[in-house]
């Protein structure tokens, strides 16, 4: 028997700025489910939104964070597990989120049942990264990292055009990722 796939009809969705499009939960994963290649988030209100894809720099910045981050958690896995943009985690205020590279440490990961393990993760990482591209705006950006922490993420990096820290060539891991240190010069070429 000879099946035939064919691509299903895409449909475009515009939504000025003014009106925002309000899910539940059991929405959200619906759509999230429907829609594996679409970068979804949940606000706590609800509030849908839809990440476009990041141009070639951003990815590429991307990849080398989320790689120096994955041969770190090779080396340590006794300690946690790292997870990349794709992952989506439940924040305790309800919000759905993905950042762009993240860290959750072994003893809450073992708290989580199986079925916690496969779905969206109901829990704040301990450690995210977020890499501004140029579609994102810093304030929304600096908001969504302060939601982190205040939801527990213990350790946060915001990476920005717009550096705080002079010419830094290296970021620690400080003891929330004891060892990791995420090499700048890489990431910013």
């Amino acid at each position: 028997m000879v099946q035939t796939f064919t691509q299903p009809e895409t449909i475009s969705l515009e939504v000025p700025n003014s009106i925002a499009l309000l899910v539940s939960c059991e929405q959200f994963e619906a759509l999230a489910l429907a829609n594996p290649d679409l970068r979804l988030e949940r606000t706590t209100e609800g509030e849908l939104i839809v990440n476009p894809p990041t141009g070639g720099e951003s990815s590429e910045r991307n990849f080398n964070i989320t790689g120096q981050l994955a041969r770190w958690c090779d080396d340590n896995e006794d300690l946690g597990s790292g997870f990349d943009s794709s992952g989506g985690f439940i924040l305790p205020n309800g919000a759905n989120r993905s950042p762009d590279a993240s860290w959750v440490s072994r003893e809450r990961l073992e708290a989580l049942t199986p079925k916690q393990r496969k779905g969206f993760v109901p829990l704040c990482p301990d450690f995210v990264v977020e890499l501004r591209s140029a579609s994102d705006s810093l304030s929304t950006l600096q908001t969504k990292m302060r939601e982190y922490i205040d939801n527990g993420a213990r350790l946060g990096w915001l990476q920005a055009e717009v550096e705080i820290l002079i010419n830094p060539t290296e970021l620690s891991g400080e003891d929330v990722l004891p060892g990791f240190v995420l090499n700048l010069r890489r990431v910013w070429g």
